[in-house]
């Protein structure tokens, strides 16, 4: 898998899909990842799991409340990551 990061006030934090990051979906959104809206409040909410459970992982602390992060990116920002970790996520099924 490709490493996709993500900046954050100029700090780079890792971003790749998790089993972390889909139960932290579950419970910042309340319902299961395969229930995932194409819409900026379910995606923010994605990014910013798969985002804190892979800092987490890797050991990098990721100190932000889900509101503290939406509040540091901005709409383009947020499709150009989905999109590549969408493009991850698609590979790693073709493999």
């Amino acid at each position: 898998m490709a490493k996709i990061e993500v900046v954050i006030n100029g700090v780079s934090y890792p971003c790749r899909p998790t089993m972390g990051a889909m139960i932290r979906f579950r419970e910042i959104a309340n319902k299961d990842i395969t229930q995932l809206e194409n819409n900026f409040t379910d995606m923010c909410k994605y990014l910013y799991c798969c985002v804190a459970s892979a800092s987490a992982a890797d050991g990098i602390d990721f100190n932000l409340d889900f509101m503290a992060f939406a509040d540091t990116i901005c709409p383009e920002d947020l499709n150009s990551w989905f999109r590549n970790l969408q493009a991850e996520i698609n590979a790693g099924n073709e493999a």
